[in-house]
């Protein structure tokens, strides 16, 4: 969840005026904090999780599932523990944080506390899963069900909404989907329009449909309104934004309505986050593949397997000059992302970085960079600011445009909380004893606890094989783009190689030779499991970590679970979420292999998936003899 600010939001036409203003002060911001904190040692050890849900209402009569919009009454029940004991009120700390998320039909949950360094912190995860899922059902009406899918397979087909809604709203101006899914907080609806209105157009967003045998070549969507004249926007359709062979969507919902698994830790020291910023970017693309758990779109079934490119493409703000499409002539940059995608450049000025591996021609503000320089920021954190600040701050509230710079981070945040990337570099926020900080947020929601807890646990323990064995993990970024773009095909887990660093051990003299730099394409089998004559695979590195500590034999077999079930992932033992999600749809009675999820299709799969979490239905091909 990104910054949540009370006041009047500027519509855009007006907001673009003062964009300058907040990035000159969003810099001032963090360099008072880094002045201040860029010496702080010896943080302690702290990380977290991020669960998404959706709430989903099954009519068991009627067999039908409708994506229920009644978070905020949830929400109310849910978050009352945590007010009771800020307003001092209750001494007893909530066991769970709950947050909304861009969806009306979603649900944050964070753990009350976050875990410490132990091992035994390792295995309170799954229980605070289990337990979180506990309690948001139990703040549901009769029907309910938290859900972790990473999206509702039927997001924007007509009345799949409860209350029902038509798409006739200002403010998404959506083909398909209406304002009401959206946060009714002042922030989201804004957002919303502005990156509209910025663009000069709605968001354009085309996955492949999954050709099978009945599915038409070329496939034209024919449940597209084509006709439709309710917006000025709504002829975009017809006039190519929606390609043949391709499932259209048109509104932020159909990206930031997806859910997924997030982990943030609290490094000892800035030095540290930026080296763990570094070395996890390369991870965050084979992490991306592995969980991958999102094969369905619009009521279709797509030929990706992942919810990245969709929230890309659904916050793109950047106008037609920024895309190159036309000489720039109103704009400052051609920039060549949006503002969700993989890292542009690497942030660690240490031993092991080489100025070949930031091999992408970074786009960042110059003044914006000479004035961090000035101020003492070395060259490249000053570059990563420096390029985080081309964007223009989408939501401005008037109320908050006057801030002190010393005492608030809200302007520095308003940029940086908008570039959604892999991985997020996060200054400790002033006046707190929060300390440097590093968010991975590749990984897609897994539909059982089970999952959840192995895939936090893994990236928990690969950050401990990162640091403790002082591994180099630098590729090129360019070739981290190229591993984004592979995780996202069908079945990239098993099918496809990635790039990935052959020699990842560092010569003890600290000097590194060309060889030592060699990377090459890697199946999924060989980075997770390792090579019988080059890279070791991290789970042999994991366990070897393990077998130098001192552990006890329960925690230790409780992680070679969340281990193995990771392992017979990679070796395609056991299938990814998103290929069981695709074997469902294609094994029911009522598939035509045409690729279309009807709402019968839906209504079994989520009956389905729910039952699988709670533990009343095996799942051997995703789980194989595990328990979730």
């Amino acid at each position: 969840m990104g910054l949540l600010s009370l006041g009047t939001p500027l519509h855009w036409n007006e907001a673009k005026h003062y964009a300058d203003h907040v990035r000159s002060h969003g810099i001032d911001q963090f360099l008072s904090v880094y002045r201040k904190l860029r010496d702080r040692q010896k943080q302690c050890l702290l990380w977290g999780d991020e669960v998404e849900f959706i709430v989903v209402k099954m009519d068991q009569e009627n067999k039908e599932s409708k994506l229920s919009l009644r978070v905020f009454d949830i929400l109310a029940d849910l978050q009352r523990p945590e007010q009771e004991y800020n307003s001092g009120t209750s001494t007893e700390p909530p066991e769970t944080l709950w947050r909304p998320e861009y969806g009306r039909f979603m649900l944050e949950a964070i753990p009350g506390q976050p875990y410490g360094a132990t091992f035994r912190d390792l295995m309170k995860v799954e229980a605070s899963m289990k337990r979180r899922r506990q309690l948001a059902q139990e703040a549901m009406l009769p029907g309910e069900i938290p859900v972790s899918l990473v999206n509702y397979p039927r997001l924007g087909c007509p009345h799949e909404t409860s209350p029902d809604h038509e798409p006739t709203g200002q403010a998404v101006q959506s083909l398909f989907v209406p304002d009401e899914i959206t946060n009714p907080h002042a922030r989201f609806p804004t957002l919303t329009a502005n990156i509209r209105r910025r663009r000069g157009a709605k968001v354009e967003i085309n996955m492949p449909i999954f050709h099978d045998k009945n599915t038409p070549r070329p496939f034209i969507d024919p449940t597209i309104p084509w006709d439709r004249d309710v917006f000025p926007h709504d002829k975009e359709a017809k006039n190519g934004a929606a390609k043949p062979d391709h499932i259209y969507m048109d509104a932020m919902a159909f990206g930031m309505g997806c859910c997924c698994l997030q982990i943030t830790f609290q490094a000892c020291n800035i030095d540290e986050a930026r080296h763990l910023y570094d070395h996890l970017a390369p991870v965050a693309p084979i992490m991306l593949a592995l969980t991958a758990a999102c094969p369905i779109f619009r009521g279709y079934l797509a030929d990706v397997d992942c919810r990245w490119n969709v929230i890309a493409a659904s916050v793109d703000d950047r106008t037609p000059e920024e895309r190159g499409l036309k000489p720039l002539e109103n704009d400052r940059f051609v920039i060549n992302k949006s503002r969700y995608d993989s890292i542009d450049t690497y942030i660690c000025d240490d031993a092991m970085y080489k100025s070949k591996y930031n091999d992408l021609d970074l786009v960042y503000d110059k003044d914006i960079y000479k004035k961090l320089r000035e101020n003492d920021v070395d060259d490249l954190l000053a570059r990563h600011i420096s390029h985080l600040f081309i964007r223009d701050p989408l939501v401005i509230f008037k109320e908050l445009l006057d801030q002190d710079d010393e005492k608030s981070m809200d302007h520095f945040e308003n940029i940086q909380s908008t570039n959604w990337q892999t991985v997020r570099f996060k200054p400790p926020p002033p006046d707190s004893d929060i300390g440097w900080r590093v968010e991975f947020r590749s990984m897609e929601v897994q539909l059982t606890d089970f999952e959840n807890a192995a895939f936090s646990v893994f990236i928990v323990l690969v950050t401990r094989v990162i640091l403790s064995f002082g591994l180099n993990l630098y590729i090129p970024i360019t070739k981290v783009d190229e591993n984004m773009a592979t995780a996202h095909k069908r079945g990239a887990a098993v099918n496809d190689k990635f790039y990935f660093r052959k020699n990842v051990f560092p010569n003890l003299d600290g000097t590194t030779t060309e060889s030592d730099d060699e990377y090459e394409l890697m199946t999924m089998n060989e980075i997770i499991n390792g090579q019988e004559n080059g890279f070791p695979g991290f789970i042999p590195l994991i366990h070897n970590y393990l077998d130098s500590t001192n552990i006890d034999i329960e925690t230790r077999c409780k992680l070679s679970s969340y281990l193995s079930l990771i392992s017979k992932r990679a070796s395609g033992e056991l299938m990814t979420g998103a290929t069981y999600l695709r074997h469902l749809v294609m094994n029911h009675p009522d598939y035509k292999h045409d690729s279309v999820v009807s709402p019968s299709i839906t209504y079994d799969l989520i009956n389905t998936v729910d039952k699988i979490a709670r533990g009343e239905l095996k799942a051997p091909e995703l789980l194989g003899d595990f328990s979730a």
